[in-house]
């Protein structure tokens, strides 16, 4: 059944439930761990987004994602698969408060890496943020139900942000 794109106010306790569940990532995880990132809107202080935390869990190499995964759903998350064939498989925990999107991927992976470079821009650039909010309450009412096309629709602003934000970098 689908769900309601819904865009809420930023919520300041976002960023200690990211904390919380990090640290119950990484200790049932374990070792094969590297990194927990809060990443997604929820992650940009004072950006209006979906109430959901994205998390990105990166683990030491690609031998260690099946187990993770196997963990993942063993403590409930549903498994979401890898839809975009990028080497990241979601998980969704979606009685969780506020539920959260999991993405488990081995070391280097470069979607992981746009979305770290996406991230950190708005988080320094708040006209280009305030940009990326105008455009995502825009596209909630263009697709209240259809968060595939939601996020489709998100696409070419967030290409544009990664490539001002590297070319940047490259300068």
């Amino acid at each position: 059944m689908p769900t309601l794109v819904e865009i809420v106010p930023y919520d300041a306790a976002w960023p200690r439930h990211f904390e919380a569940c990090a640290a119950e990532l990484r200790s049932l995880l374990g070792p094969c761990v590297i990194a927990v990132d809060h990443v997604g809107s929820t992650a940009v202080p004072r950006l209006s987004a979906k109430p959901l935390l994205d998390i990105g869990v990166t683990l030491r190499g690609g031998h260690d994602i099946s187990a993770a995964c196997a963990a993942l759903v063993a403590a409930g998350y549903e498994s979401r698969g890898n839809r975009y064939g990028d080497g990241m498989w979601a998980f969704l925990h979606g009685t969780a408060v506020p539920p959260r999107r999991v993405y488990v991927f081995a070391a280097g992976n470069e979607a992981h890496a746009r979305r770290i470079t996406f991230r950190d821009y708005l988080r320094i650039h708040d006209e280009a943020a305030r940009d990326y909010e105008r455009l995502k309450m825009r596209l909630a009412v263009a697709h209240p139900y259809d968060g595939d096309r939601y996020t489709a629709a998100k696409g070419a602003f967030i290409a544009d942000i990664v490539r001002r934000a590297r070319a940047a970098a490259d300068e």
